[in-house]
């Protein structure tokens, strides 16, 4: 049977992948944070002396949560990544976790915080 284990190269050039990919993330949710607490700020006092509108009460209220979905899954995105490079250190990155068979290269450059091969992925999502 073939070493199924991705070279030392191979692997580090997908953990510097992951590390940017991190990276970026990281830098969206400071920005998401950063952006929420200027929007607080702006709305919790109303200088002109004027009422808020109900529509623009309702508007900043979808904003805010819009971007609390998108740190929520910002964040469950961080946490996969994590996980790849904990697979990475383990040398068990790229062998799917479900069939313990190689991922394909294709599938961990478009993905590569996977864990499944797209057959045993399409079985998952088949089975919810």
């Amino acid at each position: 049977m073939p070493d199924k284990k991705m070279d030392k190269k191979t692997s580090d050039q997908y953990k510097k992948m992951l590390l940017k990919l991190k990276e970026e993330v990281a830098h969206d949710i400071r920005q998401m944070a950063s952006d929420n607490s200027a929007d607080k700020k702006d709305t919790q006092g109303d200088v002109s002396g004027h009422a808020l509108h109900m529509a623009d009460v309702a508007s900043d209220m979808y904003d805010r949560e819009f971007s609390l979905g998108l740190a929520s899954n910002d964040r469950e995105l961080l946490h996969k990544v994590d996980m790849a490079l904990k697979r990475i250190e383990q040398k068990a990155f790229g062998i799917c976790t479900e069939c313990h068979k190689p991922i394909p290269a294709i599938r961990l450059k478009a993905i590569p915080y996977t864990e499944t091969c797209l057959k045993c992925q399409e079985k998952i999502e088949a089975g919810r």
